[in-house]
C-alpha cells in the first residue's frame, strides 16, 4: 500500500528469513489479512474429508467403495500384486496424522455452525471465490488452475476445505468486526501517515555490546552505513548497509515507533530493547510526505479494509478458543485436549459414529462437485 500511497517508495528489502521474520514486523509490521489467510490455507489443507462433508448416504457409499477397494490390486510388478491395502497402509503411516488433525479442526467448525445456526450457501462459496481471484486481477477458471498447478488443489476440494471452513469462521466471528472512530484514526496513521526512512543495526548480545555500537555511531553518524554492514546481526539489512522499510505508526513495536518518530533527519536513535538480549540502534533519514491528508477522502476504503482486518483476527482468535473448548482424543498420536463436552439434547451436539455435515452447514456445491 505505500507504493501507491506515499510519494517516497519504500526501499527495496533483502529476501526473508527466519531471523527476519522474528524481527521486522516489530519495525515496520505486517499485512495481517495476508497472514492470517495463510494460516487458515495451512490449518485447511485439502485433504479428503468424506466422513464430515458428505450427507449420511454419501458416507456411506464411499465407506462401501473404500471397503471394495480395500481387496482390489492397484498395480503390477514382475506379475507379483500391489494391493490397495498396501498403498492404503502407507499413506496412513505417512500423512495420517496431519490428515486427522485437518478433519478434526473442520468438524470444530462444523459443530459450532451447527450449534449456532451459522450457514454458508452454495453461492457464497462461488462468490468468494470470484472475489479471491479479482483481487489477483485472474479470472476464476485460471485461478483454480494455478491452485491445481502450485498447491494440488482441486476445484471442489478448493470449496469445500478452504473456502468453507474460512467463510464459516468470519460468519462465527462477525460479531466482533465492528471499527470504531479510534480504529479507523489509527489505521489512517498506519496506511497513510509519515513513515520514518531509517537505517538499522541490530545487537543480539548484551546491552554492553548494543551500547559500544551506539557510541560508534553517535560519535560519527556518517558511518552508519559501514557500521551496519560490519556489526549488524541482521543477515538481510547488513549488506544494504541496515536499510530498511519506512517505519509507520501502528505498524508493529510501539516503542521502536515512539523512538523513530522522535528523532530528527540524521539524527542516531537511543539503544532500544525489542527482546531479550535483543536491541535496535536507528539512524534517522528523513520522513516521507503523505498524499493523502484527509481521513474523509478514504473513509470508506478504509472502513472496508479495517472490517476484514478486524474479521481476521477475530477469525484468528474464534477458531482458537473453539480448539480450546473442543474435547478432541485424538487415537492416532495418543493425544486428549480440549474443555468439557458438549451437553446431549437442545443445542449441544452429540457425537456419533461416523460423522456426517447437514446440508444447512456445508453448501452442496462444496461437497458434492
Amino acid at each position: 500500500m505505500s507504493e501507491r500511497i506515499h510519494s517516497q517508495p519504500q526501499e527495496a528489502a533483502a529476501p526473508t528469513t527466519g531471523r527476519r521474520r522474528k524481527f521486522m514486523p516489530a519495525i515496520a509490521g505486517t499485512a495481517l489479512a495476508m497472514l492470517v489467510a495463510a494460516v487458515l490455507f495451512q490449518i485447511f489443507r485439502a485433504e479428503p474429508a468424506a466422513s464430515q462433508t458428505r450427507a449420511d448416504g454419501q458416507s456411506a457409499g464411499r465407506a462401501s467403495l473404500a471397503s471394495a477397494a480395500s481387496g482390489q490390486v492397484v498395480a503390477k510388478v514382475n506379475g507379483e500384486s500391489v494391493p490397495y491395502d498396501m498403498v492404503a497402509r502407507e499413506c496412513y503411516e505417512r500423512h495420517g496424522a496431519e490428515v486427522l488433525d485437518n478433519i478434526i479442526n473442520r468438524m470444530i467448525i462444523q459443530q459450532e455452525c451447527e450449534r449456532r445456526g451459522v450457514t454458508v450457501t452454495q453461492s457464497e462459496v462461488q462468490q468468494e471465490v470470484v472475489k479471491i481471484a479479482k483481487k489477483f486481477n485472474l479470472p476464476v477458471d485460471t485461478w483454480y488452475q494455478m491452485l491445481q498447478a502450485e498447491r494440488g488443489v482441486g476445484k471442489a476440494q478448493y470449496h469445500r476445505d478452504i473456502i468453507w471452513p474460512m467463510l464459516a469462521l468470519k460468519k462465527l466471528a462477525s460479531a466482533d468486526a465492528k471499527p470504531t472512530e479510534d480504529d479507523m484514526m489509527k489505521t489512517f496513521e498506519r496506511d497513510y501517515g509519515p513513515r520514518v526512512k531509517a537505517r538499522m543495526i541490530l545487537v543480539d548480545g548484551n546491552l554492553r555490546q548494543a551500547n559500544s555500537i551506539w557510541q560508534k555511531a553517535v560519535d560519527d553518524p556518517d558511518s552508519f552505513d559501514r557500521l551496519a554492514r560490519e556489526l549488524s546481526s541482521d543477515p538481510n539489512t547488513r549488506p544494504l548497509g541496515g536499510a530498511i522499510p519506512p517505519i509507520r505508526k501502528n505498524g508493529g513495536s510501539a516503542q521502536v515507533e515512539k523512538e523513530a518518530f522522535k528523532l530528527r533527519e540524521g539524527e542516531i536513535s537511543p539503544v532500544i530493547q525489542v527482546a531479550e538480549n535483543r536491541y535496535v540502534i536507528l539512524k534517522c533519514e528523513g520522513y516521507t510526505e503523505p498524499i493523502v491528508s484527509d481521513i474523509k477522502q478514504v473513509w470508506n476504503e478504509l472502513y472496508q479494509q479495517l472490517i476484514e482486518e478486524k474479521t481476521q483476527e477475530s477469525v484468528a482468535r474464534v477458531f482458537e478458543d473453539l480448539k480450546k473448548d473442543a474435547q478432541v482424543h485424538n487415537f492416532l498420536t495418543q493425544t486428549s485436549t480440549g474443555g468439557s463436552p458438549y451437553a446431549k439434547g437442545g443445542n449441544g451436539i452429540q457425537q456419533t459414529s461416523g460423522v456426517t455435515s447437514p446440508q444447512s452447514v456445508v453448501p452442496d456445491s462444496a461437497t458434492r462437485r
